[in-house]
């Protein structure tokens, strides 16, 4: 025989399951909805002569814009900002990440789910989870 808390976690676990699939549901409906929305009003700027003629015009600078950024680029202090920037970005990325990991095993551990950082701010450790499809294999 099952316990009382037993048989409500259960069924907790089975309303939560329910709202999740019917949130996905809404969401794909939505998605959907919002699909066909946009289409139809890129078809509505597609078929405006002045928004194409403008939209030309615009191509036409951006790819100006492009050239004019990658001579600028081929200079060595611009190279080298560039290059120490994107360097910068990857360790800031890793460092995120890292971090993460180490707030979820610091919230693990001692339950908390707030940390002080150095600086005196007390920060609120939070968690974001999403879903995504799961590939066919």
């Amino acid at each position: 025989m099952q316990e009382p808390e037993e048989i409500n976690a259960g069924q907790i676990l089975i309303n939560m399951e329910g709202l999740i699939k019917n949130y996905i549901s809404s969401i794909d409906k939505l998605s959907e909805e919002v699909k066909k929305l946009k289409e139809a009003l890129e078809d509505i700027f597609k078929n405006d002569p002045t928004f194409q003629e403008h939209s030309e015009e615009a191509k036409k600078s951006a790819k100006i814009k492009q050239k004019t950024k990658s001579e600028i680029l081929k200079r060595t202090q611009a190279a080298e900002l560039d290059a120490k920037i994107k360097s910068l970005r990857s360790q800031l990325k890793e460092n995120k990440s890292a971090l993460s990991d180490y707030l979820q095993e610091y919230a693990k551990k001692s339950g908390l789910n707030e940390i002080e950082g150095e600086d005196g701010e007390v920060r609120e450790i939070v968690y974001v989870a999403k879903l995504v499809r799961k590939p066919f294999i």
